[in-house]
């Protein structure tokens, strides 16, 4: 589906405006849920100006009524007059406002401590940022390192959710190949076995014990003589005797 001409401003105007679902908007937009949330709790698009799609053409006020009266229903681009051709994707380093760049190291740093799977091209493409500021982040090097603070990206607004999220699973793809690729060649060495296999393994059935005839008796016996010398009626008889004979002497 044809995304908008400005996506965030489109979507902090849909939600200061309309009735319209995150996931509607989130859809319309381009955008991840969360990003879309951030936008009306004041985390994310700081700053930005609303864009009215209906002015623009984009939308149609009946469609934004036919989409707030039915949440299931998605909203759809209106028609353009004007055919407008694609516009390739370019090739490069992310560009990075004037007004974000000193957010940078703050990126990085949060990247680092909850991504380490993340490579440093990874990081740099999100954030729009070179490898060694990246490593002055990660060794403290960098001449701002007092001051830097772990911040979200997307809340930054550096990146979207949907590329910090790609990247992520494209870690951890990554990451899978490597484990099972050193598996084979004998480089690593697994101790044990993944949860998914251990999880639902069936539990080993429990084996009594069955004792032999001569066992029992020896038992039954051994239990008897125990019987009888804890409760042997000579011995009791003769405890009371005694304490009663004791008993009349003091008197």
């Amino acid at each position: 589906m044809t995304q908008p001409l400005m996506p965030k401003a489109t979507a902090v105007w849909l939600v200061e405006n309309t009735a319209l679902s995150f996931d509607q908007i989130a859809d319309f937009c381009g955008l991840h849920v969360l990003e879309v949330k951030g936008i009306a709790d004041g985390d994310v698009a700081q700053g930005i100006k609303g864009m009215d799609p209906v002015a623009s053409g984009q939308l149609s006020r009946a469609e934004i009524e036919r989409c707030q009266d039915d949440p299931s229903t998605r909203l759809k681009v209106a028609e353009s007059k004007y055919k407008l051709p694609p516009v390739a994707p370019r090739k490069g380093p992310r560009y990075t406002p004037v007004s974000r760049r000193q957010d940078r190291p703050d990126a990085v740093a949060w990247l680092l401590r909850n991504h380490p799977e993340l490579t440093d091209a990874q990081v740099s493409k999100l954030v729009g940022t070179t490898k060694p500021t990246i490593q002055s982040v990660r060794d403290r090097s960098h001449w701002n390192s007092a001051n830097i603070k772990p911040v979200d990206p997307v809340t930054l607004g550096l990146c979207t959710q949907i590329e910090l999220d790609a990247a992520v699973q494209k870690a951890a793809r990554r990451l899978e190949r490597e484990r099972r690729k050193g598996i084979k060649d004998g480089t690593i060495v697994e101790t044990l076995l993944p949860a998914s296999e251990t999880a639902g393994a069936p539990a080993e059935p429990l084996h009594a014990t069955i004792a032999s005839p001569d066992v029992k008796h020896e038992q039954s016996r051994h239990g008897a003589e125990e019987g009888e010398k804890r409760y042997d009626a000579d011995s009791v008889f003769a405890k009371l005797k005694d304490v009663k004979v004791e008993g009349d002497d003091e008197e």
